[in-house]
């Protein structure tokens, strides 16, 4: 079964053609993080202009990477929530456009059921159930994944999700947008001991978590330092903001691991590529027994292949989208 796939929640017009969900045939993207760089952060109004200039040649190059024609196309997939609702937007109406034209199923995709589904692409010997930590800059969050589209959310961030602030820290420190990579670069060799940073912990609810603070903390120091005319110690304080945000997500995944008793923890979204949350996360399974499923680096971002691997499980399941299918910023992922 070949599935055309399209992703546009954010700033990555992604479209991918993937086969019985776990064999990527072509997996195209043009991504607008220069251009954004310039402001520090998404400007929502561009990246949908954006969508609207790409998407339709990048279809064809999907294609025709893929060697496949569009009759040879079985169903669209599609991502439709949660994400920038002007770029989810975009997407959605053109897969319904295409879907429509070729009179094939429209699948609709929950933007993290999509990076979920990215491990599946890398290990396929993966299969539920399983505990997945989903940790990117729109969301962060510990999944119950009990089989392909039955989820639930264990834990889930108060407020700033991880991937957020990293991309604010970044842009404080002047070291580039998006933050994460950058981040990690400078956090190599850096004392994650230098500077005391918080770890909050949310009452009664041992497995949710909280960003804000960490972040005003380095944003403070960072002010602080400049009203005072010192310097700061850059790579000790990426490297001890990193610890910090690993200090938080790992022992919560590890507990949520414990609880469901499972065997097996997965990773998904942007700072899985983070490789301070990666060493930390396969000693702690070491330390656990639990198997540790981690996604390919190309993997980690927003990407066209992750929808086209979920989508065929959404297609299994009977899912599908009609003609009035919308767009939604939020969306919990158990209804997918």
């Amino acid at each position: 079964m070949n599935i055309l796939a399209i992703e546009s929640s954010c700033d990555e017009t992604a479209v991918a053609v993937v086969r019985d969900g776990r064999t990527v045939l072509s997996d195209a993207i043009a991504s607008q993080a220069d251009m954004h760089a310039t402001y520090g952060g998404v400007v929502p109004e561009i990246a949908s202009r954006k969508h609207v200039e790409a998407i339709a040649a990048l279809t064809d190059r999907a294609l025709e990477e893929a060697g496949v024609s569009k009759g040879e196309i079985d169903a669209v997939a599609v991502t439709y929530a949660p994400g920038l609702i002007g770029a989810v937007l975009v997407g959605v109406s053109f897969a319904k456009s295409v879907a429509y034209a070729l009179k094939k199923p429209l699948i609709p995709v929950h933007h993290v059921r999509g990076h979920i589904a990215a491990n599946y692409i890398t290990h396929p010997d993966l299969e539920p159930p399983f505990v997945c930590l989903c940790v990117s800059g729109g969301n962060t969050m510990i999944v119950d994944v009990r089989d392909y589209t039955d989820m639930s959310i264990l834990g889930s961030t108060r407020d700033d999700a991880a991937g957020e602030c990293f991309d604010k820290v970044a842009r404080v420190l002047g070291i580039g947008y998006p933050g994460g990579g950058p981040m990690d670069r400078l956090a190599q060799g850096g004392d994650d001991k230098r500077y005391e940073l918080p770890r909050a912990h949310v009452h009664d609810a041992p497995l949710d978590m909280s960003f804000s603070g960490l972040k005003t903390a380095v944003l403070n120091l960072a002010h602080n330092a400049q009203q005072k005319g010192e310097v700061l110690d850059l790579p000790g304080l990426a490297a001890s903001f990193g610890a910090a945000v690993s200090d938080t997500l790992v022992p919560r995944t590890m507990e949520a691991a414990r609880q469901m008793g499972y065997g097996k923890v997965a990773v998904a979204g942007g700072v899985a590529a983070n490789s301070r949350l990666r060493g930390d996360l396969e000693r702690a399974c070491q330390k656990s027994g639990d198997k540790l499923y981690l996604p390919a680096l190309s993997l980690c971002g927003d990407n066209g292949a992750m929808i086209g691997c979920q989508g065929y499980y959404e297609y299994l399941a009977g899912n599908r989208g009609a003609a009035d299918l919308n767009a939604y910023a939020t969306r919990d992922i158990g209804i997918g």
